[in-house]
């Protein structure tokens, strides 16, 4: 997401790498860029011209201040600061307390409303220890309550349900008392949406709001419609006068106009973003963070806070002991690889290093670690275990089984053992320097095409 962008961005303050200091000539030349960027990414003119605007006058305040610092550097900090106001300053939670909280889902058709309801389900069980009931009011589009279900009985939360009620309005009413009945912490009611904005959409949207009286609404919008989005927040914000906004398909071919211009145009903040289809990628939003990732910056916050939710003290330590034994194997190995994958894409946890945003842009494919999972599968428990013993005859009985070529399995074992090996340097704090040379051929990472 916001490549185009960062990429556009990044260019405007390098136009300032040569400079002494800021004067009005580079100042002016960087606004420009800065705007044309903007517009590219689907900002309204009006807003970028205001940004920048901004912008341009902290900017020509601070020209002859602070002469230690880079004038690149000052106007990256500038457009930050701007930036993360554009986005409404900081985090905004939502309120699913009550006796149950209800939280109201409301947005267009396919723009991910119903795989929101799962996430965030999942999110307020396992962040908040919530009791959750998810209710299915779409009773339009076919096969919405059986997807419903599905997510469901994933995430391990109940769901209410009336087959032969075609009433959204009483269905959500009835999921209200069935909630209070039983004790449910939150629940969350899930709504039908139609192709575009009509009348009957936002009339039924706004009775069961009216029936219900939820302690908060979210308005879902598919990001990669970019001003479309932001008029669509619009007009329904004017129906149903909404709590805040979740951006949904953060991950796909997104210029970025809504997330930057939506708490502009409506007033009501981004509160949570969706980044792909798994029930675990659903992240809190947080303006700073998403300017610092725009900006090419890094988000450690963020990454940190995704390594700690897949965090396991008690498998920490036996590790620790393995890999000082040297005995760290194909099912630790494998283990480690599953955590890694729920925490996100590569591709996007790169992103989120300081420093090294640049290296999203590297051919790393995700489809690789698929492949290596592959190949340790097709061990037996006895070679996953122990390593050393896989000769000529196991490799190609392994290749057989997984698909790959002989080549591929000794260059995987070869990277295994190169990885094994600094594993236990590191564990002796001497392996620093080694590790950080052979880096680039981590298993998975070099040779799976």
């Amino acid at each position: 997401m916001f490549d185009s962008l960062s990429s556009k961005l990044d260019q405007a303050f390098k136009g300032l790498s040569g400079d002494g200091k800021l004067t009005e000539i580079n100042i002016a030349q960087s606004i420009k860029e800065i705007r044309r960027a903007l517009v590219g990414a689907d900002v309204n003119y009006k807003i970028a011209k205001e940004f920048t605007d901004k912008v341009k006058d902290q900017a020509l305040g601070s020209k002859n201040l602070l002469k230690s610092v880079k004038p690149g550097e000052l106007m990256v900090k500038i457009v930050m600061d701007e930036m993360v106001s554009l986005m409404g300053g900081q985090s905004v939670g939502i309120n699913a307390k009550g006796s149950p909280g209800v939280v109201l889902i409301a947005g267009l058709q396919g723009s991910g409303k119903t795989t929101f309801t799962g996430k965030l389900s999942k999110h307020l069980k396992e962040k908040k220890n919530m009791k959750v009931l998810v209710a299915a009011c779409d009773v339009y589009r076919p096969a919405a309550i059986n997807q419903l279900s599905v997510l469901a009985e994933q995430i391990g939360v109940d769901i209410y349900k009336e087959l032969d009620n075609t009433d959204p309005v009483a269905i959500a009413g009835n999921a209200v008392m069935h909630a209070t009945k039983n004790n449910y912490n939150v629940l969350i009611v899930d709504t039908a949406g139609r192709l575009a904005v009509d009348e009957a959409m936002m009339k039924e949207i706004s009775a069961i709001k009216e029936a219900i009286t939820p302690t908060e609404t979210l308005f879902v919008v598919d990001s990669m419609t970019g001003q479309d989005a932001v008029n669509t927040a619009k007009a329904f914000n004017e129906v149903i006068d909404y709590d805040g906004v979740v951006l949904t398909k953060l991950d796909g071919d997104t210029r970025g106009g809504a997330a930057l211009s939506v708490k502009y145009t409506v007033g009501k903040p981004i509160k949570f973003v969706s980044t792909g289809e798994k029930m675990s990628e659903l992240d809190v939003f947080h303006p700073d963070r998403m300017a610092q990732r725009i900006l090419g910056m890094g988000d450690i916050v963020s990454f940190v806070e995704k390594a700690q939710d897949q965090y396991d003290e008690v498998e920490a330590k036996r590790l620790e002991k393995k890999i000082k034994k040297n005995k760290f194997d194909f099912n630790d190995f494998l283990g480690q690889l599953k955590q890694i994958q729920k925490m996100g894409d590569i591709k996007s946890l790169i992103g989120m290093i300081p420093g090294m945003s640049k290296l999203k842009n590297m051919d790393i494919d995700d489809s690789a670690f698929g492949k290596v999972e592959s190949i340790i599968l097709s061990m037996t428990p006895r070679e996953r275990a122990h390593p050393e013993v896989l000769n000529m005859s196991r490799k190609k009985r392994i290749a057989k089984g997984c698909g790959r070529s002989i080549h591929e399995i000794n260059m995987f074992i070869k990277q295994f053992d190169q990885m094994r090996q600094m594993m236990h340097m590191m564990s002796k704090g001497n392996g620093m320097s080694q590790m950080m040379q052979n880096f680039g051929n981590m298993p998975g990472m070099k040779g799976m095409k």
